[in-house]
Parts: structure tokens; C-alpha cells; sequence
């Protein structure tokens, strides 16, 4: 069963997917909007049908000492519109500090301007927090 990866940020959110046997994570799209809950919301459905995923994981940002702030609250308001939007699918919150970090990283060592790939930086960001959930819950199992 594929997963799919979701980083929600306030103008864009980065999507990735895990292979059909979940073991890796692949950037996949960035959705665009402007604080309309609909489109992104259709959008996330749709992705979910089309690659028949039921697991949903969202990056939860958190601040490096361990608490959750402002953005956490609307990353949690996101979770709970997904929950009822999507109702069949299992949405888990997931820690992704550092991914957007990370993701910035890896383009600068590829050579890609990230300022240039706004909407590369999500989707790697996303693949990365998905990789990471996955990674962990091997090593649960």
C-alpha cells in the first residue's frame, strides 16, 4: 500500500509518494494556493485515488527544543480538515524539523538554485519527512 507524504506550508504544500511496497519516498508534486482550503483538499483526494493510498503522513513542524508553536497549530487545523475530507484515510502527524533544511541543502549540492525551485525544495521536503516516517516504522516492526 502506497503513502503518501505531505509538507503544508502557508503558500505551497510538497507531496511525495512511497513505491507500492513502501519503501521509498519520492517527490511527487507542489500544490499552490492562497489560504483556500478547498483546492489543496481536492487536490490530496485526488492523489489519494489515484495512487490508492489510506495512509496520509503530514510533516508536523516543531521548534528544535521540542514545543510546537504558531505554525504547528495550522499544520494540526490542516490534519483535522483532512480527517473529515478524507475520511477513510489514516492521517498521521509526523515530525519534520530540519526537512526544509535538508531539502535546500540537497539542491545546493546538485547545483539548482533554490530560490529558483521554490516548489522542488516541498516536494524534496516531503519525500524526505515521508522517508523518514516509513524508515522508523521498519525499524518498529
Amino acid at each position: 500500500m502506497r503513502i503518501l507524504g505531505i509538507d503544508f506550508g502557508e503558500a505551497r504544500i510538497g507531496i511525495a509518494v512511497s513505491d507500492p511496497l513502501g519503501i521509498t519516498a519520492q517527490p511527487l508534486e507542489t500544490i499552490h494556493w492562497n489560504g483556500e482550503w478547498k483546492k489543496p483538499l481536492e487536490r490530496i483526494k485526488e492523489l489519494t485515488e489515484l495512487y490508492q493510498c489510506r495512509k496520509l503522513v503530514v510533516g508536523l513542524p516543531g521548534n528544535m527544543n521540542g514545543t510546537f508553536g504558531e505554525r504547528s497549530e495550522r499544520t494540526l487545523k490542516f490534519i483535522g480538515k483532512l480527517y473529515d475530507f478524507i475520511p477513510d484515510a489514516q492521517v498521521i502527524a509526523w515530525d519534520e524539523r530540519l526537512t526544509t533544511a535538508q531539502s535546500r541543502q540537497m539542491l545546493k549540492d546538485m547545483g539548482i538554485s533554490s530560490r529558483k525551485h521554490k516548489g522542488k525544495i516541498d516536494q524534496i521536503a516531503a519525500s524526505i519527512m515521508l522517508q523518514s516516517y516509513m524508515d522508523a516504522s521498519v525499524t518498529r516492526e
